[in-house]
């Protein structure tokens, strides 16, 4: 029954009941009695109730849509409004859950587009980083070494040290470059990509160790895309450790599992604390859904920060 009939209904019932004692035999006194007082004290307490009763029931639904809504988060996408309660309100929660919907597709959608064209830029720069200033820098590098050739033996000293910061720069450049432009993924697979990633941010003050199986065979196969998302999410888990987590420790895990792949990204430093998450976590997780993976963030066994994603192997296909 709609909320509106259910009101309705109990008020109907009140007022046939009222007009029945006013025609009927039943009066009240002047001045009125105790037991008329209680009589019709009573009855207006029970139709209060009634509606009471009828109107918590029927906006009980109202109340849990609420707490969805505040609960909502694209991020998060699949959590529903359950569907209950009169007419009125089982139609608003599921015009809501297909908005809901909506968003969530739209927002992966739009997510999809503009990561791909943040690739391409990425890609772009790398190779104008590459092939521009890197050749510019390499030929100021020949340079010197010519200047440092025919250069009195006072001046040497400060060529060798303009040809040490430029070199020093050209290095920076590359690095920078392979980081926009992950050429060994897709030169050599996933695996070398991770264990150089691995290399690359082992510094002083850090040690990155991995754990990658290299045979083949043993890991399902994966498209482009998770890969992708794989190794973006793993550079993104260790910039945030060697940025803000203060670990000397760090390590990452890819293995096997049911339906798939799992990337672990762990360290012993601060940990998350009570901090919002930032562009970098948020870009992990709409990274994440674009390919169905599941994403996860927390503590790990050693204090610090774990990273967790979990990708599905690609349909139709075996390595």
């Amino acid at each position: 029954m709609s909320l509106f009939w259910r009101i309705f209904s109990l008020n109907a019932v009140g007022l046939v009941v009222a007009a029945s004692l006013l025609l009927g035999p039943v009066t009240v006194s002047t001045p009125v009695l105790p037991a008329e007082a209680l009589v019709v004290v009573g009855g207006l307490g029970l139709l209060l109730v009634g509606n009471a009763l009828v109107l918590r029931a029927g906006l009980a639904p109202l109340r849990r849509l609420g707490g969805a809504m505040a609960a909502a988060d694209l991020l998060h996408p699949g959590a529903r409004a359950e569907v209950a309660g009169p007419a009125e309100a089982a139609e608003l929660i599921t015009t809501y859950n297909t908005m809901l919907e909506r968003l969530e597709n739209e927002r992966a959608a739009g997510a999809g587009l503009a990561l791909s064209a943040q690739e391409r830029e990425r890609h772009r720069i790398a190779r104008e980083l590459h092939d521009e200033v890197g050749q510019t820098l390499t030929a100021v590098l020949l340079q010197l070494k010519r200047v440092a050739d025919r250069a009195p033996a006072d001046l040497r000293a400060e060529v060798g040290q303009a040809q040490e910061a430029t070199r020093a720069g050209l290095d920076e450049i590359r690095r920078i470059a392979r980081r926009l432009r992950p050429g060994v993924l897709e030169e050599l697979g996933l695996v070398s990509a991770l264990r150089s990633l691995a290399g690359e941010f082992t510094t002083h003050g850090l040690t990155v160790r991995h754990h990658i199986p290299g045979g083949p065979g043993d890991l399902p196969a994966l498209t482009e895309e998770s890969e992708l998302v794989l190794y973006r999410v793993a550079q993104e888990g260790l910039t945030n450790t060697a940025r803000h987590s203060g670990a000397d420790r760090a390590e990452i895990r890819l293995r096997p599992v049911d339906g798939g792949v799992e990337l672990v990204v762990r360290d012993n430093g601060r940990g998350l604390g009570g901090a919002k998450e930032g562009a970098g976590i948020v870009g992990m997780r709409e990274r994440a859904l674009l390919v169905g993976a599941d994403l996860t963030l927390g503590p790990g066994p050693e204090a610090g920060t774990e990273v967790r994603l979990r990708v599905p192997a690609a349909e139709g296909t075996t390595r």
